[in-house]
């Protein structure tokens, strides 16, 4: 059992927006709260763990701690080195990538406890899972300076009684194994059967509620449950973290439980060679990176579990959530992946989230994962888009409310439904649901229709009145946290500026023109069979007016899986993108993450991209636009960020 208080006595480290006072406590100055000013807000895994660091998966991560935070002041082995106790940030810390290298990197830096205005659900569970304190309470910090002896209790206020537990244990897996020892009792659900929302049926219906038994009539939001897993999912940036886990909490020899509903992908790293900064090959990060595949492979063949690998041609066989939705799941589902857009599930109708490297050794071996039951937030979408719009525009709209910038969103449901949701195409659907966790969302989840019934017996010849029996749906009374009524007519073409996803402004909002260097169309978001009907419709629309790819632009077009592909062949869209000079790159994360082609090289270039995220530093040193593929097509056209009516002609005129 872990100590029943805690002293810090080491140094504060605070992220202030004064770059110069941070280089200064990184030189061994100390400064109070008062006089760290402005704290960052909205700091990213992304620029606590750089992508090339994730290719390290042991204690060499705490030499490269944070040193992605924009401005560019820290340095390897700033962190380690000055071994800060407690790290201090403003708003939203730890939003975006699942990846728990970020806190593990934090924790062997040295770092016992992270303070922050709010903390994202995915990388607060993260830093419980390996023994990280965290807190949104800054009266710790003045507790901290007078030398106080803290109570653990004061770091598990507001947390589940599971949470909780794991707090007082020092982590997960000692929580598991007090659990499995039966020293320690699950929390027992008592909640009676309740009016419900998709999400609270589904978890009820999984709740692990003894050993031989699963499902209780009821949950409400704020149950502490552990939920047993239909699929569970990694990929090669994570997998080999997780195996080393695996093997350290349960041994060497352990083996995966179920492993028939396990499955990993390749499908990160494929194109890392081609875009890699010599810097890095020179550190051999190359080397390592293969090495992560190597490694996953290895234990896919020891386990049994399915790879979807690479493809003799480049790239992989398919973006594991394009695959989860075209061969995995299904609705009523539980998906657990440890990447942060597994939510893309939920338009299927499953609950899908995604989790840790420490959440998923442990459910390999368990089968269950630990929640609470989240509260959900209902979009009522009605009306219909109009032409020249779509989903990727309603979700930078709707990222950019007050509601979602203020962190309000956090560890929510955001449930989508209404006529106006159901009169999309899946993919479009998918949109929404993959970038609710933009929205600091646990997930999204869209009740599945006939639609979703004809995509699975269309795709995977299921039978339709087996795909209809599994179908959830909320109850007519069920409880929100919050109801918000949009109107899908009031949409306009938007785009996300750079830096978060949350910036988002009508594209008739941009003042000067924005010149680009790259129009990227790919990514999970943005690869699927409805995206690349988008690009289709543009380019072609360009073709006939005698227009190419401007001068000095580069369009990137990436499928999101071998089957995307396949049916642009097949609808010869590939003869129009290549007539208008596209580069066209098999699937893989790619860009997205920098690993691949349409990635940026220095800071003066400009990209406009149809993937989801556009964290400093995520795709590269230059600036990222996020917007729908249809601007991003336009935008390559014409060489400069414009709405889709600049090529398609003035049917495509939207209200602005």
């Amino acid at each position: 059992m872990a100590a029943q208080t805690v002293r810090f006595e080491g140094r504060v480290l605070y992220l202030t927006e004064d770059l110069d006072l941070l280089r200064a406590q990184l030189d061994g100055r100390r400064i109070t709260r008062r006089e760290a000013g402005k704290l960052i807000d909205n700091i990213s895994t992304d620029e606590i763990t750089p992508g090339w660091v994730c290719f390290h998966y042991d204690e060499k991560l705490g030499e490269y701690a944070l040193i992605g935070l924009r401005g560019n002041v820290i340095r390897q082995l700033d962190l380690s080195k000055n071994r800060f106790d407690v790290i201090v940030s403003g708003r939203s810390k730890g939003c975006g990538s699942s990846r728990e290298t970020a806190p593990y990197a934090e924790r062997v830096a040295g770092a016992r406890l992270i303070v922050a205005e709010t903390i994202e659900k995915i990388y607060g569970q993260n830093c419980t899972n390996i023994g990280l304190l965290t807190t949104s309470d800054f009266e710790v910090l003045d507790r901290i300076e007078r030398g106080e002896e803290i109570p653990i209790e004061f770091f598990t206020q507001g947390l589940d009684p599971i949470s909780a537990q794991i707090v007082r244990t020092g982590g997960l897996f000692e929580y598991s194994k007090a659990r499995m020892a039966g020293t320690i009792a699950m929390p027992r659900i008592d909640t009676a059967a309740r009016p419900m929302t998709i999400v609270e049926k589904i978890a009820a219906r999984h709740v692990v509620a003894g050993p031989d038994r699963v499902g209780v009539p009821g949950v409400r939001p704020g149950d502490a449950v552990f939920l047993r897993t239909d699929v569970r999912f990694t990929h090669e940036y994570v997998t080999p973290m997780a195996e080393s886990l695996f093997k350290s909490a349960y041994g060497e020899d352990a083996k995966v439980t179920d492993p028939a509903s396990v499955y990993a992908f390749r499908d990160h790293l494929t194109f890392l060679g081609l875009v890699m900064p010599q810097k890095h090959r020179e550190m051999g990060l190359l080397e390592k990176a293969d090495g992560l595949a190597t490694t996953q492979e290895a234990f896919t063949k020891r386990q049994g579990v399915k790879l979807y690998g690479e493809v003799p041609e480049g790239g992989s066989e398919a973006i594991c959530h394009n695959a989860v939705v075209e061969d995995l799941a299904l609705p009523g589902q539980v998906v657990t992946g440890t990447d942060s857009h597994t939510c893309m599930a939920g338009v299927l109708g499953a609950f899908a989230f995604g989790v840790g490297s420490t959440d998923m050794a442990n459910a390999w071996f368990t089968k269950d994962i630990r929640t609470k039951v989240p509260t959900t937030v209902r979009f009522h979408l009605t009306g219909r888009l109009q032409p020249g719009v779509c989903a990727k525009d309603l979700m930078l709209h709707l990222l950019a409310m007050g509601f979602f910038k203020k962190g309000d969103g956090i560890g929510k449901v955001i449930e989508f439904t209404g006529d106006g949701t159901m009169s999309m195409p899946i993919d479009e659907r998918a949109t929404l649901t993959n970038m609710s966790v933009e929205a600091g969302g646990m997930t999204g989840i869209i009740e599945a229709d006939e639609v979703v019934v004809d995509y699975l017996v269309r795709t995977r010849g299921l039978a339709a009145d087996d795909v209809r029996r599994r179908i959830v749906r909320s109850d007519p009374d069920a409880e929100y946290a919050e109801r918000f009524d949009v109107e899908l007519g009031a949409i306009v073409p938007m785009v996300a500026t750079p830096g978060d996803p949350r910036n988002g402004i009508p594209v008739s909002r941009l003042g000067e023109p924005v010149r680009i260097d790259i129009a990227y169309g790919g990514s999970c978001t943005g690869g699927k069979m409805a995206d690349m009907d988008m690009y289709a419709q543009v380019l072609s629309a360009a073709l006939g007016r005698g227009q190419k790819v401007a001068d000095g632009v580069r369009l990137y077009l990436q499928f999101g899986s071998q089957k995307i592909r396949r049916y642009a062949e097949e609808k010869g869209y590939i003869d129009v993108f290549r007539a208008v000079g596209a580069e066209l790159v098999n699937p893989s994360c790619g860009a997205c993450i920098k690993a691949g082609p349409g990635s940026s090289s220095h800071e003066g270039e400009v990209t406009v991209s149809s993937q989801n995220r556009n964290f400093p530093g995520r795709s590269g040193p230059g600036k990222v636009y996020l917007a729908s593929p249809l601007v991003v097509a336009a935008s390559a056209i014409a060489g400069r960020i414009v709405h889709p009516e600049e090529i398609l002609g003035a049917s495509s005129r939207a209200a602005a």
